[in-house]
């Protein structure tokens, strides 16, 4: 029988509450929603939406580590902006790390981010 495990990822930020980096189960790591904050400082990487998009991308490339996979076993990536009109510039950071078979995504405009940044970034990825 499958069990859940939890994901502790020392090189991404920290949990900025209850909830775990990512959690594993079975063949699959389903991530916690990544910010774009240095995991060094808990800082913003930036004020504008491709540093932040980087840096999101970079801490899911930490967790899908620590959980014994990495980006090119990504299956589906949920995007979470605070203004669609971010959309593109997004996405250009978004093609520099998904360059080939990339996964299913959804991207979606909300009212407001942890900390009033600008993206958030989760993944399903399979081990």
């Amino acid at each position: 029988m499958d069990r859940k495990k939890v994901i502790i990822a020392e090189k991404a930020p920290k949990a900025i509450g209850p909830y775990s980096a990512a959690i594993s189960y079975g063949n699959f790591i389903f991530t916690s929603g990544q910010l774009g904050l240095i995991p060094e400082s808990g800082e913003p990487a930036g004020e504008d939406i491709r540093s932040q998009t980087r840096q999101a991308l970079k801490n899911v490339q930490s967790v899908l580590e620590a959980a014994g996979t990495d980006l090119s076993h990504v299956l589906k990536t949920t995007v979470f902006l605070r203004n669609m009109d971010d959309f593109a510039a997004m996405n250009e950071i978004y093609a520099e790390f998904f360059t080939d078979e990339c996964p299913a995504r959804s991207a979606v405009q909300v009212a407001k981010l942890p900390r009033g940044l600008a993206v958030e970034i989760e993944v399903i990825a399979a081990i």
